[in-house]
């Protein structure tokens, strides 16, 4: 398999743009999908969310059925199971687009396609596949996921439900709680995640939701977002379940619930973006409506450098996710073609680059709160009031940083997965890390060098930034070695670090390719956005790499590594912030919603 396909790579190796995946390359079909979705939200979702912010579950079940007519509830699924059977960036596309109106549709469609279905597709076998899948791709069943009890939410293997072996050995019974069970009001299928015996890690079972068979709900959870979506607490009092519906083998369920997870997280990722275009789009158009001062608001600088902000940071989370995904699918069909399965090709794909689905599922999360959180300052106090879209699009933004996996465990994560490549030798860090430090040791090179070609300098000011990382992970990890878990402020440090370089170069590749597509003058907005988010990145990087020196070295190690950090993150020619703001809002209020 080429080693271009590796994840975590991208920090050690240059990356050209005409390797990357972008937006701009969607094929004819993708469009014609993207198209039929952002119709389907337009004419069922949007038009109905007051439904959705008071509460009507009832409403969700029948959009959530809507789609599976439709067929959008089985992109993901194999053609022989009832699906389209499309790749993994359709997949992505699909998600992205649905997810844009409100959280809580896209909370029950992620629930119910990712977690709900995917266990099955992935982990199932033939018997349980054709059982169960066909239902959920048509939307005749629902599915939801039932890992997190009262005392288990981070720490998802320490679960107390038990399966226990019937005496004629025909099924299981399982008791227990589980809670924060997305879907649960009208599941047909919960996959349930329970240990049998004194098991080191738990085990997955597909539970269909029958009446008569032990299983109980609390009421509806009242919610700060994700109002509509159907959120309870199950309990499981001697549930049965026939044997033929473990998943997977015994002990396999803690593997079963970190790959599924994998797979949420870029999608998450996906999920935060329309809805950080249809704010963006919202607070320009506001902002070209209100006036005051005899003015529209959209004229004045303080208003005009958020606009540029929430917009740079949905083209970069674009760029990013974007690559990301055809990474993936590019792995799946290599995989493929070397013979293995569909269900083995995709873990392993998705296994491969989970590095970057952690670092998406933070960037993007993140980024979709402070979006909403402008678009709301942009509305002043009719932004605070339930009459605009914008409280609604922050209150639902924030469980983004909280489910499949905290953004504070996804952060180590990152990191803590890259050290583990490292160590099997898929990713060589020891190598570059070693460059660095003779480097540090070296005298400077004063050469100015050649910045005549459209991100020339800022290339090289990325590749500078992968230094900042490899310098101080390297020198933390020489310094903590396996004790390194333990110093979890320095791996959150270091993570800034790593997701920044991702986002920052993601975002330049895209759009260095776009101008060799389309010639420089036509993208002047998207070279100012790439520029713009690269500044603010150099800063994070500056600031949390700061951090982590002087909290770990001392003395001539430490004056060293500050000297290292001051040269790698400098600019031979600092960019007018000001004016790649003007740039890009420019565009923005001309064309009146989010463009690009």
């Amino acid at each position: 398999m080429s080693d271009k396909t590796r994840g975590g790579q991208f920090l050690v190796k240059e990356t050209k743009c005409e390797d990357i995946f972008t937006p701009e390359d969607f094929s004819e079909e993708q469009l014609m999908m993207r198209d039929s979705v952002k119709e389907f939200v337009d004419k069922e979702i949007w038009p109905n969310k007051n439904r959705f912010e008071k509460k009507d579950y009832a409403f969700t079940e029948e959009s959530m059925r809507k789609a599976g007519e439709l067929g959008l509830l089985g992109v993901a699924v194999p053609e022989e199971y009832g699906g389209l059977g499309m790749g993994f960036v359709s997949t992505m596309l699909v998600c992205d687009y649905i997810s844009g109106a409100t959280g809580s549709f896209s909370t029950a469609f992620g629930a119910h396609t990712g977690i709900g279905t995917m266990p099955i597709t992935l982990y199932g076998t033939e018997e349980q596949k054709k059982k169960y899948v066909p239902k959920l791709a048509s939307g005749e069943w629902f599915g939801a996921y039932c890992l997190t009890e009262p005392g288990a939410g981070s720490d998802a293997n320490s679960g107390k439900t038990k399966a226990v072996l019937s005496e004629d050995g025909t099924h299981y019974k399982i008791t227990g709680q589980k809670m924060w069970i997305s879907n649960a009001g009208f599941c047909s299928v919960f996959i349930v995640f329970a240990r049998i015996g004194d098991d080191k890690n738990i085990t997955g079972f597909i539970v269909e939701n029958t009446a008569d068979n032990g299983i109980s709900m609390n009421e509806e959870e009242h919610k700060l977002g994700i109002r509509a979506s159907s959120t309870r607490q199950v309990f499981f009092n001697d549930t049965k379940v026939p044997v033929e519906n473990m998943l997977s083998e015994r002990g396999n369920g803690f593997k079963i619930a970190m790959n599924a997870l994998n797979v949420g997280r870029i999608k998450l990722a996906a999920a935060c973006l329309d809805a950080q275009r249809r704010v963006t789009s919202g607070a320009v158009k506001y902002a070209n409506e209100r006036i005051q001062f005899n003015t529209a608001i959209s004229q004045f600088g303080a208003i005009r450098s958020k606009l540029a902000e929430m917009a740079t940071n949905c083209y970069a989370g674009e760029s990013a996710s974007y690559r990301a995904a055809k990474d993936i699918e590019d792995r799946i069909i290599a995989r493929e073609a070397e013979g293995s399965t569909h269900q083995e090709a995709e873990l392993k794909g998705v296994e491969e680059y989970a590095i970057e689905c952690s670092i998406l599922k933070v960037a993007v999360s993140e980024d979709v709160q402070n979006c909403a959180d402008e678009g709301i300052q942009i509305f002043g106090g009719m932004g605070f009031s339930e009459d605009t879209p914008m409280e609604s699009a922050w209150r639902d933004a924030r469980i983004a940083r909280i489910y499949e996996g905290t953004n504070e465990i996804n952060r180590m994560l990152s990191v803590g997965m890259l050290i583990k490549k490292a160590m099997k030798g898929h990713v060589d860090l020891l190598g570059p890390a070693m460059k660095v430090s003779e480097e540090l040791m070296g005298i400077p090179s004063f050469d100015t060098p050649d910045f005549s070609e459209l991100f020339a300098e800022e290339k090289g000011i990325v590749a500078n930034l992968k230094k900042v990382f490899l310098m101080v992970a390297g020198s933390a990890v020489q310094k903590y070695g396996p004790d390194l878990d333990a110093h979890q402020q320095l791996l959150m440090a270091a993570s800034d670090i790593l997701i920044e370089i991702y986002m920052a170069e993601s975002t330049i590749l895209r759009t260095e390719k776009l101008a060799k597509k389309e010639g420089e003058a036509k993208v002047q907005e998207q070279i100012a956005m790439a520029k713009l988010y690269l500044y603010k990145a150099v800063d994070i990087v500056n600031q949390k790499g700061k951090e982590g020196i002087i909290s770990f070295a001392e003395g001539d190690e430490q004056r060293m590594m500050l000297m290292g950090l001051r040269r790698f993150t400098k600019y031979t020619n600092m960019p007018n912030v000001v004016a790649l703001r003007e740039t890009i809002t420019s565009k923005l209020v001309a064309e009146n919603e989010y463009c690009f």
